[in-house]
């Protein structure tokens, strides 16, 4: 039996994004998007964690300030309080999960979607995909950029404006563009004030 569209995507394969099913789906997360954006500040916590249990397509207890903006929605895992600021984007079209305590800062772009390199195959449409973790306890600062394939470890800290292209290992401190690590945290006891730089 051949895959479907859906499947090739979520397993990194070039795939039809103007296959039926795909377009459906991702016309739902942006309606309930519409939906999250226009919600007035005195919404009831029941409404909002009512939408955000059908975008993510599971209970959550997620914190998003609106706007927010995803492709699909349902290939976002979230561990718990996670914290999104206003103006995120998260194009999951493969795989993306953010760990528990993980603030995401405004602005912050979170890409998992590809394009080849041979302008035929994108002329045919043809596009792909590359999963994204980021691990529990992760500070992303406003305007950073997270590419398509980046795992950032545990207890990580983004410099606001980054550009992450490479993978980041855990409790430390990275920025720049392209994203590097600047020094190590210390996983217990770093926890004072920000450098001046991610603000």
């Amino acid at each position: 039996m051949m895959p479907s569209e859906k499947e090739k995507m979520l397993r990194g394969e070039l795939y039809d994004a103007s296959d039926a099913q795909l377009v459906g789906e991702r016309k739902r997360a942006r309606t309930l998007c519409q939906r999250l954006n226009t919600l007035t500040p005195d919404a009831s916590p029941d409404e909002k964690q009512a939408l955000f249990a059908s975008l993510f397509g599971v209970d959550t207890d997620v914190y998003v300030t609106p706007p927010f903006f995803c492709d699909y929605g349902t290939n976002i895992a979230l561990g718990a309080k996670v914290y999104f600021n206003f103006n995120c984007v998260v194009l999951d079209v493969a795989r993306v999960s953010i760990g528990s305590n993980t603030l995401i800062g405004p602005a912050v772009q979170i890409y998992t979607a590809l394009h080849p390199l041979s302008a035929l195959e994108r002329r045919a449409g043809l596009e792909n995909a590359r999963e994204v973790t980021i691990g529990e306890d992760v500070w992303i600062g406003g305007g950073a950029v997270i590419c398509p394939g980046v795992t950032i470890g545990a207890g990580v800290v983004i410099g606001a404006g980054s550009v992450v292209t490479r993978s980041i290992p855990a409790n430390t401190l990275a920025a720049g563009n392209p994203c590097r690590v600047i020094r190590q945290l210390d996983a217990a006891s770093d926890r004072g004030p920000p450098p001046q730089e991610l603000e």
